[in-house]
């Protein structure tokens, strides 16, 4: 994916149960944050950033959703402990995030496997992606994010 793409439809279970597809966001403009975990240090941290800023992307008319693989339930979990303010979606199969291209191989400490590259995506109000940040390094991550949609 890149930018000027139609981002991909979708639809996917979501914290507190029932679903979200991309045709909810439709006249909105969205923000869509990957990451690998529930309840990792930058997960957790990067997730608290995006909280304490909810109302300045709601001001600029954005809508706040993370994603990974995790489970509902454990999105629940997640949100509760934390008091998070935003939609947490599980693509427990991952076939969004390898249409996306964000289920890579990594390396940690020596060892190969698969994971969630940390990634945040900036789609508009028709569904086409205005901004991709890729290998995102979570510190001033959200304040970059937050100018980027107010600029559009």
């Amino acid at each position: 994916m890149q930018t000027g793409d139609q981002f991909p439809n979708f639809t996917l279970p979501r914290d507190g149960g029932g679903t979200m597809s991309l045709a909810d966001f439709k006249g909105k403009k969205l923000v869509l944050f990957l990451y690998p975990k529930d309840d990792t240090p930058g997960c957790t941290t990067e997730s608290i950033e995006f909280t304490t800023k909810t109302e300045d992307f709601t001001a600029a008319g954005a809508v706040i959703v993370g994603l990974s693989k995790d489970t509902p339930d454990s999105h629940d979990k997640f949100i509760q402990k934390y008091e998070l303010g935003m939609p947490l979606l599980s693509d427990e199969e991952g076939e969004l995030l390898e249409t996306l291209g964000c289920w890579v191989e990594k390396n940690m400490y020596g060892r190969t496997f698969m994971g969630i590259e940390r990634t945040t995506f900036l789609i508009d109000e028709a569904g086409v992606i205005r901004h991709i940040w890729d290998k995102v390094k979570v510190d001033g991550h959200v304040d970059a994010v937050l100018e980027a949609v107010k600029s559009l």
